[in-house]
């Protein structure tokens, strides 16, 4: 079958897009790709995520059916990099429903994110 579309950006609604892209180019080394007052994409060549202002923005709730979506990340030391994250603005819910396979963390703007092992 082939495909109808593919997917370009994945787009993050957030209060301060700048700060929060800031974030996320920390965790993934990619560069800014686009900016302007109330956008900002990050990239290295294959899907970017971009991060949107969005007037009244409300951090998603967890532990809660209603979060929509998250973004998972492996990564080589897993305790490594939550301590660094930690440093930079995210933080670690109390509820962790993935014993020793993943942690769950939060981003400065309260949008899940997940760090499992992997290569």
């Amino acid at each position: 079958m082939s495909a109808l579309a593919q997917p370009a950006t994945v787009v993050i609604d957030c209060a301060a897009p700048g700060p929060l892209a800031e974030f996320y180019r920390t965790v993934t080394g990619w560069e800014v790709t686009y900016r302007d007052v109330d956008c900002v994409h990050l990239g290295d060549g294959g899907v970017q995520l971009g991060f949107q202002r969005v007037a009244g923005y409300q951090p998603p709730n967890w532990p809660s059916p209603a979060k929509q979506a998250h973004l998972d990340f492996t990564v080589a030391d897993v305790d490594q990099a939550v301590k660094q994250l930690l440093a930079i603005g995210a933080t670690r819910p109390e509820y962790q429903p993935g014993g020793e396979q993943w942690v769950v963390l939060a981003d400065p703007e309260g949008h899940l994110l997940c760090l499992a092992a992997g290569d």
